[in-house]
């Protein structure tokens, strides 16, 4: 795999679409290549923004948050969320590089992945191409952020590894890899999380990666679902002191 960040104007509120930071920023693409999106750029074209001044975050993140915990009861004074089914800080809105106003994170990330990967192809007149959006996320027991994907299209999203043998023939009962999620972290290194100023990232020789042709359906997302009982950290979850928030999943 070859990940090429790409630097970018310095992108503030509606000064462009994202369609327009594609056409400027990527000259060129290949056939079977993945273009991963930092989130907050695809927020700062549609405008998904809100003042620092006079807004109450807590307030705002109980808007945007499936479940939330207040502030108070973490360490760093960060409220920890189930936004749009993930685990993040804040409902994912973020202050860094915003100019005195907090990002949200984009109202339709599917949409916005979708369109971007049309674009792209009628651009550069390719079949197979991929887009991810991505954000960073904490994982317990480790300092530092990772990337994420908060929304991908134009490949599968997991390698189903069910029902296949390991080396020593032994039944794999639920492992996938997560391509999407891999591709993201990936490209959010190359990407970094200060000043670089490189919001996208061009990632290919991905042999691994099953490129197809249509927009993820309704039915495949939610497939990528886990409810909280089923999910293999459900005694931690189920047991946190989460308060409900208006966010929808």
């Amino acid at each position: 795999m070859i990940v090429r960040a790409i630097k970018t104007r310095k992108v503030t509120s509606r000064a462009c679409t994202l369609e327009e930071l594609l056409n400027e920023s990527i000259s060129e693409l290949s056939e079977g290549s993945v273009v991963a999106i930092a989130s907050k750029v695809v927020s700062l074209c549609e405008g998904q923004v809100v003042p620092v001044e006079g807004t109450d975050k807590e307030a705002l993140i109980a808007e945007q948050a499936q479940l939330f915990m207040p502030s108070p009861s973490n360490p760093y004074g960060v409220s920890l969320t189930v936004t749009r089914n993930l685990l993040v800080a804040a409902a994912g809105i973020d202050e860094s590089n915003a100019d005195n106003e907090y990002v949200l994170w984009p109202a339709d990330a599917q949409a916005s992945a979708n369109r971007a990967r049309a674009f792209l192809r009628e651009k550069f007149g390719l079949k197979q191409v991929g887009v991810i959006i991505t954000d960073s996320a904490t994982r317990p027991f480790e300092w530092g952020t990772t990337g994420i994907s908060i929304a991908y299209s134009g490949f599968e999203p997991l390698k189903d590894y069910i029902g296949q043998d390991d080396l020593f023939g032994r039944k794999l009962v639920y492992q996938k890899n997560n391509i999407q999620g891999g591709l993201a972290a990936a490209a959010a290194t190359a990407m970094g999380e200060g000043s670089e100023q490189k919001p996208l990232a061009v990632l290919s020789d991905l042999d691994f990666v099953t490129f197809v042709d249509a927009d993820p359906t309704a039915e495949e997302l939610a497939a990528l679902k886990i409810e909280p009982e089923a999910d293999i950290y459900a005694p931690l979850l189920n047991h946190a002191p989460w308060h409900k928030g208006q966010g929808k999943a």
